[in-house]
């Protein structure tokens, strides 16, 4: 089993978990559009591992900067904050069309 560290996903927040289909969703916290299933946590992480290079293929393909995470200075730690599934599409949608990740939109609207 290969083992990911940190820059394997340049420094973004990877989460795992497991899905309501019986299969594990690994996706970068603060790209959460990039994500990948497998049968186990380390077969979904090596699948984002995939995921994630292909996706910084089509932003070189397409002449735009590949996103870099935000800062870690200073960070306390994490923050969950459980919310159901309606409310987390409408603000993956609002983020979307704001063409800023999901984090950073929830960021700005707690600030």
């Amino acid at each position: 089993m290969k083992t990911h560290n940190q820059d394997d996903f340049d420094g973004f927040m990877v989460n795992v978990f497991f899905d309501e289909d019986g299969d594990y969703l690994a996706h970068l916290v603060e790209l959460p559009n990039v994500s990948a299933f497998g049968p186990t946590p380390a077969k979904a992480l090596d699948e984002l591992k995939i995921a994630w290079e292909l996706m910084k293929e089509c932003y070189h393909e397409d002449g735009e900067p590949i996103p870099t995470p935000p800062s870690r200075d200073g960070y306390e730690g994490p923050f969950n904050v459980p919310v159901d599934a309606q409310l987390y599409h409408a603000l993956a949608d609002e983020a979307t069309k704001a063409e800023m990740s999901l984090y950073a939109l929830v960021m700005q609207k707690l600030s």
